[in-house]
């Protein structure tokens, strides 16, 4: 991809996360399923989740556990934070489906809510 091609991918980029009319917290991913946080309320969460998920590591890291402990204080705690912003996502995104590109004008006016 030359210099000039991925100015433009990444301008539709920009501007796919920039109309946001509904002020979503995450907007479907461009490419595969899921979201991608784009304003400041998204980027918060998922960075404090990221946080948590690290500090736990750290604490468990630190704490002297034995290999029993993993799954009850490491594992468990990593997957409900992972459902937690899953559901945050849910409830503050886009409707979730598969992507392959920028989105065309036609088809964002067909899959609104």
């Amino acid at each position: 991809m030359g210099y000039t091609e991925q100015m433009n991918w990444l301008s539709d980029v920009i501007s796919y996360w920039k109309d946001n009319p509904e002020g979503y917290w995450f907007k479907r991913k461009l490419y595969g399923w899921g979201w991608t946080p784009v304003t400041r309320e998204g980027w918060f969460v998922t960075l404090l989740i990221i946080v948590a998920i690290l500090g736990n590591a750290i604490r468990f890291e630190h704490g002297g556990y034995s290999a029993a402990d993993v799954l009850p204080q490491v594992v468990i705690p990593t997957a409900l934070l992972v459902v937690l912003l899953i559901v945050i996502c849910y409830k503050t995104g886009e409707p979730p489906r598969w992507m392959w590109g920028p989105p065309k004008r036609d088809e964002d006016n067909v899959n609104k809510r």
